[in-house]
C-alpha cells in the first residue's frame, strides 16, 4: 500500500485565455497549468528606472518579487505585473480553453468553457459571494458508441481540442479520431421552441443544470443540448483532420477544417504530396447540419494549424513546418515559403522568402496588432517574427515575414510557447511548457491612425479612455450584429516596416518544467555513496529544467536559507528589536508629525541606529541592553536614558512619525526622544491601581495597542506634539480578550484594531471611530472556509483553540493584499484572504461587506527538542510579528520553536516556509548600509544573525525557495562530484552534411545551403561555490550525452582501493540507415594547476576509460559489493569492472529486448531493475561469486517504461513504474502468489493515474517513521513474503521521488495496512467534503483500468494531494472526520508531515 503526494504544483504553463471573467469590466488572464486552473488581474507598477539605462537590461531586482531574476527584463516607468487572484487544483487534464459570453452570469462578466483531457466540458462562471469558481454545467463524451471502430486509435491518444465561435453561439470539442461535439449556447431574444431539437436526442451529454438556489432552477440554461457529429458525415474525406478553427464575420457558426483523406507523412512524400485540403464549414444548429461554403485543395502536407484572423484581415491563416498562407472568405489564397523545402515538398504557389531559413515546427502565432492586422510568431526557439499583410481594399494582396532583431527584444523568450494571448493595451500573455511564461509588452514606431499612436504609447501606460476604446473593439470583434467600425477598415494598403515592434518582457510566471533529471542531497539520497569527502548541502534538490536557451539547474529548498552577514554570541537573549529613531522638528517650525525635514534628509536616514536586547540577568531578573548599530557591527552604548536594569522589555517601536522611541515593558511604557532622553512613564495599572503585567505589544503609528495579563486592552495615541495619551473606549478597554493587534496599511485608508474575543469571535474597530465595532465575526473560532458576519454555529463544542489573530498585507511592492492570520494552540497557522462582496464604493468603510476566504495551507509545524526553550518563552509576546519590507516583501514571521516566513509573490498564493534555523527567540527587521533592507534574529544558542533572503530566489510559486542558474542549453544528464564539482551534459547544435561514403552512390553531393542541425555532445565541470566553467569537454560529431552517474567504483585489483569517478554514456547516432553506436567513458577529477586570477579552475576532468560499444548508453548504476558499474548497452545489460590497464571487464549481461530506459540498484543487494521503453520491466538479481545475472521476474510485456524505481518497505519488495499514460504501476515480487507463476511474474497490486508525464524517479531514505497507531486493523500481521518474524530494529522508511514535465514534484510512501484503511478515509471523506472544481470526479481521476482490462483498480494507492486539503476544512468537519476514523488527530499529523516529505527535505530531513 502506498500514498501519492504531491509536493509542489504544476508549473508549466499549458493554455491560457484573456476575458473579463471577474466582472463586467474586469481584465483577467485564466492560466492553465496542466491540472490547475489560475486567474489574474494586471496592475501597472511604475520604478523610476532610466528606460535608456543599460543596467536596467540586467536581472530583476528582488524588489520586483524576486522572480525570474535569471531572465533579462528592460523596466520603464510603467510595468505591467501579474496579480494572482485565486487558483484552483482540478482533477482533470486541461486540453483547452474558450471564452463565452453567456446571459445571467452571477459575476456579469463573461463564463469560462474548460476541455478535459477524457472528453469532458465544464462550463464555469466566477461566483464573487464565494470568491470562487460555480459550475455552470458539465458534459462528457465518453459514450462506447462514440469510439469507432475496433482498430481507432482510443481517445487518450488521439489530439483533441477545443475551439469556440467568436460569436459566441457555440463550441465545438474535436475527440476521438474524428468526432466532433457540438454545445449551443443560448442567445438574446431566443425562443427554444423554435429550435425544434427534442431533449431526447442529445447523444453522449449530460448536464446537472446550474448550481445556486431555488430561484434559478426554473430559469432556463445559458446552453441548448448539444450533439455529436462525424466529420465524416460534413464530408468524407475529412477521415484524417489536422486542426480547425471557428470563423470571423460570418452570420451563422462557421468553422475552417484541414483534413486529408489518408495520413500525411514524409515518409511517403512522393505518393502524398499536397494531399490537404482546407474547408469551410458553416453549422445550422437547428437541423444539426452543416453547408460547404469554400474548399481549397492541394495544401502541403506539414499543415498544422488553422488561425482564424478577425478584421480588417479576415479569412484564416494556415501555419506549416515550411509554409505560412492565408486564405480569405472567397477562397484567394497566398503563401509565403520560409525555406528551400517549401518548393520542393509542394507544388502550391508561395512567395519565396526562403532566404529566412525558418523552421516554423512548432511555433505559435497570435494577433498582435488588432488595426494593422498584423500577427506575432514565435519560433520553436523562442525568436520572435511578424507576420505583416498587404492589403487591396479589404483584400489580401501579399504577405512579408519579417524576424525582430535582438536590439528590439526579438530573443526575450527563451523557448517554444504553448499559447500566446492578446491582452490588449499593447501586452501579450506569452505561456510556454518548456520555459518561464512571460507577459511581453510591445510598443509600435508607426503611426497609421490615432489608434495606434496610442496603442504604441499603451506599453508604458494606459488611460481609461484607451481601455474603453479597446473594450469597444472586442464588442466589434465578438459581437456578429454590431456594425463594422470605421476604425478597423481604415487599415493600412502597404506591409508594416521592419523594426516597426520593439518588445520587452513586463513579468514572468517561473517554472520549472520540464524536469529532466534530479539530484537530491546525499543525506537523504538512499544510494549515497559512503565516502568521507564533503557533502553536497546546497539544496535539498537539484533539478534541471528547461528546453533550449531556457535550460538550467533550478535549486530547491524546502526551508528558507538566509544569507547570514554577521553572527555574534548575545548570551541568555530573550528578544531583540532594531529601532530608527528621527529627529523632532526644532520648536516653532511646523512640519508633518514632529519631523526635522532637513535632518531627515541625509543618504543614511531611513537606516537603524540601535538595537535593543532583552536578557536574562541573575536570579531570573531580566535587563535590557542598548547596541548601537553601525553596518553590519553592534558595540554595546550606554547612550540616553533607555531603562536597562530590571527592564523587562517586551516591544520597542516608534510613534509620532518616528520621532518618538516607546519601550514596552512588563509594568510600565517609557517614551524617549531621538536621542533616547526619556519623555513620559505610562504605568500600567488597573482601577484599583494594582499593577497589571504586559503580555504583547502592537505598534502602529499613532497607535499603540498593549493587551494585559487580565486579558483587558489598553490603547494610546501619540499626538503631533509627540505626548502619548490613553484613548477611552468602552467597546475595547472594558471587555476580555484572547489577541489584539493593529492593522496598518498603505491599502486602507484608516488603522484598525483586531480583537479576537474569548468566545472566539472576531471584532474589527475603527481607530478613527473607535465606538462600536465596524465589523463583527462571530465563527472565526470555527474556522469556516468562508468567514462573514453571519451567526456562529449553535454546536459550541467544535471550536478550534485560537491563541492569537494578526491581519497583515502579504506580497511585493504594489501587489499586496489583506491577509488574516490565526495561529492555533498547536502552532498551526489558518491563512484568510479579504474580499468584499458585494463591491464597495471608494468612499465606503474598508470593513463595508468585507468577507474572508481561507487559502489552502499544507504546512505544518516544527516541534522543538528542547523544552527549556518553551518555558523561558512562556508568556512572551505574540509568536505572529507583521513587517513591510524585509528584502522587498510584506510578510509575516513566526518566531518560537517552528521559525516560519508567511512569503507571497504578486502571481502566487501565500506560503508558509520555515526558516533553516535553530527554535527561535527573537526576530527583528534589520536595515542597513551592510544589510538593506534585511532582517536579524537570535536562536536557542543564543546566537545573532543578521541576514538576507538569499537573491535571485522566488518562494511563492512553489512553496519552495527555488533559484535558477541559466546555462542556456539543454541539460540532458548532470551529476555532482564529492570535490563540490557539478558534471553538465549538454549540447551544441551543428550543420550536418552527408559524408562521401563508398558503399552509398545514391547520396550525390549536396547543394542546400538549408541544412538539418544535429547535436553534439559537450560536457562541461562547473565549481558549486562560483558557478562558472572550469572545464570543458567536447564529444565527437553526433554524439550525444544521454546518462551522467557518480559512482565509487573500485580502481585496484589489488589494493581494492576505490574512487569517486564520472561515467558518462553516449550515443552516435548518423541515421536511420547505419546502426547506433555509443560510448562509455570514465573521468577522474584531478587537481591540476589553475589559471592566473581564477583559483576555482584547479580541478579538470581526465579521462581513464573510453570504450566504444554497440548500440547506444542509455542507462549506467552502480551494483554489487566490490565496485562494479553495470551499463545497458544497447539490447543488453552488462557487468564491468574497471582494471588497472583502463579497459572495463565484462563479467555478466543480460538480453533486453527494444530499449532500456531505467536501470536501477537496490543499495546493498545484487538486485537489478531494468526496465524497457516498450516491452516492461526486468527484476534480476547479480552475484559476484560466480559472476552470473539471474532473471527473477517480469512484468506483463506491454508496458512502456518512463521512469522505474524499487520501493522496499518492512520485508516486502514493490516495484514502482510510470509510463506513458502518466500512470503508476505498482508491481510486486512474491512467489508464493498464485498469479506469479512460481516468481517468473510480478504481481500487479494497483495502478495510479498522475495525470503528469514522468521523467524521473529516486529512492530517498526518510529520517522519520511512521507513527504507532492506537488501533490495529485484521490481517495486519506477518504477510506471505515476511522472511522473519523475529522481533529487530525497524528498518528505515523509504520514499520514491517523481519528477515530472509539468513541474510537479511527487512523493509515493509506502504504508502499513492499519495507515492505508485510515488515510484512504480520510481521503474519501475529505472528497466528500470539498466541492469539486469544474464539477470533475476525484475518484475517476485517480482510477485507471487494470492490465486485464476487467475493471477499475482504485486499491492500494491513497491520493495524498487530498490529505493535504485537511486545512480547508472547517473545525467541526475535521473533529467529525476523525470522529468516523477513530483515531487521534496526531496521529494523522505525523503521517501527513511524513507524506509531505517532512522525513526528507527541510531541517527535519537533513536530521
Amino acid at each position: 500500500m502506498q500514498c501519492y503526494t504531491e509536493l509542489t504544483p504544476p508549473t508549466a504553463v499549458s493554455h491560457a485565455v484573456y476575458l473579463p471573467f471577474l466582472s463586467a469590466k474586469a481584465h483577467n488572464l485564466v492560466v492553465a497549468k496542466n491540472s490547475s486552473l489560475q486567474i489574474f488581474e494586471t496592475k501597472s507598477t511604475i520604478t523610476e528606472v532610466s528606460p535608456d539605462s543599460e543596467d536596467d537590461a540586467e536581472n530583476v531586482s528582488p524588489n520586483l518579487d524576486t522572480e525570474a531574476a535569471d531572465v533579462p527584463l528592460q523596466r520603464t516607468e510603467h510595468t505591467a505585473k501579474l496579480v494572482l487572484v485565486a487558483e484552483f487544483p482540478l482533477s482533470g487534464t486541461v486540453i483547452s480553453l474558450a471564452r463565452i459570453k453567456i446571459q445571467g452570469t452571477k459575476s456579469k462578466g463573461e463564463a469560462l468553457l474548460v476541455a478535459f483531457r477524457d472528453a469532458k466540458l465544464s462550463l464555469v462562471e466566477w461566483d464573487p459571494e464565494t470568491f470562487s469558481l460555480s459550475t455552470v454545467s458539465i458534459h462528457y463524451y465518453e459514450s462506447p458508441d462514440l469510439e469507432g471502430a475496433p482498430w481507432a486509435a482510443d481517445l487518450k491518444d488521439t489530439y483533441n481540442f477545443l475551439v469556440a465561435d467568436p460569436g459566441n453561439r457555440c463550441a465545438a470539442l474535436k475527440f476521438g479520431s474524428h468526432n466532433l461535439a457540438i454545445l449551443p449556447f443560448r442567445q438574446r431574444g431566443f425562443v427554444e421552441d423554435e429550435y425544434g431539437i427534442d431533449q431526447d436526442e442529445q447523444r453522449a451529454s449530460k448536464s446537472p443544470g446550474e448550481e445556486g438556489g431555488g430561484d434559478q432552477t426554473s430559469e432556463p440554461t445559458p446552453y441548448l443540448p448539444s450533439f455529436v457529429l462525424p466529420l465524416t458525415h460534413l464530408d468524407p474525406i475529412l477521415t484524417h483532420p489536422v486542426h480547425m478553427a471557428f470563423l470571423y464575420e460570418y452570420r451563422e457558426p462557421t468553422f475552417g477544417i484541414v483534413a486529408a483523406p489518408k495520413a500525411t507523412t514524409p515518409a511517403l512524400l512522393a505518393e502524398r504530396k499536397d494531399i490537404l485540403t482546407y474547408t469551410v464549414f458553416t453549422l445550422d444548429l437547428e437541423q444539426k447540419a452543416s453547408t460547404t461554403l469554400l474548399s481549397v485543395p492541394g495544401l502541403p502536407y506539414d499543415i498544422f494549424k488553422v488561425i482564424p484572423l478577425p478584421p480588417p484581415i479576415g479569412g484564416a491563416l494556415l501555419l506549416g513546418g515550411n509554409e505560412i498562407i492565408h486564405v480569405d472568405q472567397a477562397g484567394k489564397s497566398h503563401g509565403v515559403a520560409v525555406n528551400e523545402f517549401a518548393k520542393a515538398s509542394s507544388a502550391f504557389p508561395l512567395t519565396d522568402q526562403s532566404d529566412l531559413a525558418l523552421r516554423l515546427e512548432g511555433s505559435t502565432a497570435e494577433i498582435l496588432s488588432h488595426e494593422a492586422g498584423d500577427v506575432l510568431i514565435v519560433l520553436d526557439d523562442g525568436r520572435i517574427l511578424t507576420l505583416t499583410f498587404t492589403l487591396d481594399g479589404r483584400t489580401v494582396s501579399g504577405m512579408t515575414l519579417q524576424p525582430v532583431d535582438e536590439e528590439q527584444g526579438g530573443n526575450v523568450l527563451s523557448s517554444r510557447a504553448s499559447c500566446a494571448i492578446n491582452m490588449g493595451r499593447g501586452k501579450l500573455f506569452v505561456g510556454s511548457e518548456d520555459a518561464d511564461s512571460v507577459l511581453l509588452g510591445w510598443t509600435s514606431k508607426f503611426a497609421q491612425s490615432g489608434k495606434d499612436g496610442a496603442q504604441g504609447g499603451v506599453d508604458g501606460g494606459s488611460s481609461d479612455e484607451e481601455e474603453e476604446d479597446m473594450d469597444d473593439l472586442d464588442d466589434d470583434l465578438y459581437n456578429d450584429t454590431a456594425p463594422s467600425a470605421p476604425k478597423i477598415t481604415a487599415a493600412a494598403t502597404q506591409a508594416t516596416a521592419k523594426g516597426a515592434y520593439i518588445f520587452r518582457i513586463h513579468d514572468v510566471l517561473p517554472s520549472i518544467g520540464p524536469v529532466r533529471g534530479s539530484l537530491a542531497n546525499w543525506t537523504a539520497d538512499a544510494r549515497r555513496v559512503d565516502s568521507a569527502e564533503p557533502q553536497n548541502g546546497e539544496a535539498d534538490l537539484i533539478v534541471s529544467t528547461g528546453t533550449g536557451r531556457a535550460g538550467g539547474l533550478n535549486f530547491l529548498d524546502r526551508d528558507v536559507k538566509p544569507v547570514h552577514l554577521a553572527n555574534s554570541k548575545l548570551g541568555s537573549t530573550r528578544g531583540i528589536w532594531a529601532v530608527h529613531a528621527k529627529k523632532q522638528a526644532p520648536t516653532g517650525l511646523v512640519t508633518e508629525i514632529g519631523q526635522d525635514a532637513e535632518a531627515n534628509m541625509s543618504s543614511d536616514v531611513d537606516y537603524d541606529q540601535y538595537l535593543v536586547v532583552c536578557k536574562a540577568g541573575e536570579n531570573g531578573i531580566e535587563d535590557t541592553v542598548l547596541y548601537e548599530v553601525n553596518g553590519n557591527e553592534i558595540k554595546e552604548s550606554d547612550k540616553g536614558e533607555l531603562q536597562r536594569e530590571e527592564g523587562s522589555t517586551m516591544n520597542v517601536g516608534t510613534l509620532a512619525g518616528g520621532t518618538k522611541v516607546v519601550q514596552v515593558m512588563r509594568g510600565e511604557i517609557r517614551t524617549y526622544d531621538s536621542e533616547l532622553n526619556m519623555d513620559e512613564i505610562i504605568a500600567m495599572e488597573d482601577e484599583n491601581g494594582d499593577e497589571l503585567r504586559v503580555i504583547s505589544a502592537n505598534f502602529a503609528d499613532p497607535y499603540l495597542l498593549v493587551l494585559l495579563e487580565d486579558s483587558s486592552v489598553k490603547l494610546f495615541k501619540a499626538s503631533n506634539a509627540g505626548e502619548v495619551e490613553e484613548m477611552e473606549s468602552n467597546q475595547i478597554t472594558e471587555a476580555k480578550w484572547l489577541s489584539a493587534s493593529l492593522y496598518k496599511s498603505p491599502l486602507v485608508a484608516d488603522i484598525y484594531a483586531f480583537l479576537l474575543s474569548p468566545e472566539g469571535a472576531l471584532q474589527v474597530f475603527s481607530m478613527s471611530e473607535i465606538g462600536d465595532p465596524s465589523y463583527v465575526a462571530e465563527a472565526l473560532s470555527f474556522l469556516p472556509p468562508l468567514l462573514t458576519t453571519e451567526p456562529s454555529p449553535r454546536r459550541g463544542a467544535n471550536k478550534a483553540a485560537i491563541t492569537e489573530i494578526l491581519a497583515a498585507d502579504l506580497g511585493g511592492p504594489n501587489s499586496s493584499s489583506t491577509h488574516l492570520i490565526a495561529r492555533t494552540s498547536t502552532d498551526d497557522l489558518v491563512i484568510y484572504k479579504a474580499f468584499h462582496y458585494p463591491a464597495r464604493a471608494a468612499s465606503e468603510p474598508w470593513t463595508k461587506n468585507l468577507r474572508w476566504l481561507k487559502l489552502s495551507q499544507p504546512h505544518l509545524p516544527r516541534y522543538t527538542e528542547e523544552p527549556t526553550m518553551e518555558a523561558q518563552q512562556a508568556g512572551r509576546e505574540s509568536t505572529l510579528m507583521a513587517f513591510q519590507d524585509i528584502c522587498g516583501y510584506s510578510t509575516v514571521f513566526q518566531r518560537g520553536a517552528s521559525p516560519s516566513f508567511i512569503l507571497k509573490e504578486a502571481s502566487s498564493a501565500p506560503r508558509v516556509l520555515g526558516l533553516d534555523s535553530k527554535p527561535v527567540k527573537g526576530f527583528t527587521r534589520f536595515h542597513t548600509s551592510d544589510c538593506q533592507r534585511g532582517f536579524a534574529y537570535v536562536d536557542a544558542d543564543d546566537e545573532l544573525r543578521i541576514s538576507r533572503l538569499p537573491e535571485d530566489t522566488h518562494f511563492g510559486h512553489l512553496g519552495w525557495a527555488t533559484k535558477k542558474r541559466s546555462l542556456g542549453t539543454d541539460v540532458h544528464a548532470f551529476s555532482y562530484h564529492p570535490r563540490d564539482v557539478y558534471i553538465i551534459g549538454t549540447g551544441q547544435m551543428e550543420e550536418y552534411r552527408l559524408q562521401d561514403d563508398v558503399y552509398h552512390y545514391e547520396w550525390k553531393p549536396e547543394d542546400a545551403t538549408f541544412m538539418p542541425r544535429v547535436e553534439r555532445g559537450v560536457i562541461k565541470v562547473y565549481d558549486a561555490k562560483t558557478w562558472t566553467v572550469i572545464d570543458t569537454h567536447v564529444l565527437e560529431p553526433q554524439e550525444v550525452i544521454i546518462s551522467i552517474k557518480t559512482l565509487h567504483l573500485e580502481v585496484s585489483e589489488t589494493t581494492h582501493e576505490r574512487k569517486a569517478l564520472v561515467a558518462v554514456g553516449t550515443s552516435i547516432v548518423k541515421g536511420e540507415d547505419l546502426a547506433t553506436k555509443g560510448n562509455i567513458r570514465i573521468f577522474e577529477v584531478i587537481t591540476v594547476v589553475p589559471e592566473p586570477g581564477r583559483p576555482e579552475t584547479n580541478q579538470r576532468l581526465k579521462l581513464i576509460v573510453k570504450d566504444e560499444v554497440k548500440g547506444a548508453v542509455t542507462a549506467i548504476s552502480g551494483l554489487g559489493t566490490q565496485g562494479f558499474i553495470a551499463m545497458a548497452q544497447g539490447q543488453k545489460c552488462m557487468v564491468r569492472g574497471l582494471k588497472e590497464d583502463g579497459t572495463l571487464l565484462p563479467v555478466a549481461f543480460m538480453d533486453m529486448q527494444c530499449y532500456v530506459t531505467v536501470l536501477k540498484n537496490l543499495p546493498g543487494t545484487g538486485m537489478l531493475l531494468m526496465g524497457d521503453a516498450f516491452k516492461g520491466i526486468w527484476f534480476t538479481g547479480y552475484t559476484e561469486e560466480p559472476y552470473k545475472m539471474i532473471l527473477f521476474g517480469r512484468s506483463r510485456n506491454r508496458m512502456e517504461v518512463l521512469a522505474a524505481d524499487f520501493i522496499p518497505f518492512e520485508e516486502s519488495l514493490h516495484i514502482v513504474v510510470a509510463d506513458a499514460d502518466n500512470n503508476l504501476q505498482i508491481l510486486q515480487f512474491d512467489p508464493e502468489h498464485p498469479r506469479s507463476m512460481r516468481g517468473a511474474r510480478l504481481v500487479h497490486k494497483s495502478t495510479f493515474h498522475t495525470g503528469h508525464f514522468p521523467s524521473t524517479m529516486h529512492l530517498l531514505q526518510s529520517s522519520l517513521e511512521m507513527p504507532a497507531t492506537t488501533s490495529e486493523f485484521p490481517g495486519t500481521g506477518p504477510q506471505p513474503m515476511d522472511v522473519s518474524t523475529e522481533e529487530h530494529a525497524p528498518s528505515p522508511l523509504h520514499q520514491v521521488l517523481l519528477t515530472t514535465q509539468s513541474g510537479v514534484l511527487a512523493l509515493l510512501t509506502p504504508v502499513s495496512e492499519s495507515s492505508y484503511r485510515r488515510l484512504s478515509g480520510l481521503a474519501n471523506y475529505i472528497t466528500n467534503s470539498l466541492d469539486p472544481t469544474c464539477g470533475l470526479n476525484p475518484r475517476a481521476y485517480r482510477a485507471v483500468e487494470n492490465e486485464l482490462g476487467g475493471g477499475i483498480v482504485t486499491r492500494g494507492i491513497v491520493d495524498g494531494s487530498m490529505l493535504m486539503r485537511w486545512g480547508e476544512l472547517s473545525e467541526g468537519r475535521r473533529r467529525e472526520i476523525m470522529g468516523k476514523i477513530g483515531e487521534e488527530e496526531w496521529v494523522f499529523r505525523a503521517e501527513r508531515e511524513i507524506l509531505s516529505g517532512g522525513g526528507v527535505f527541510g531541517r527535519r530531513g537533513l536530521a
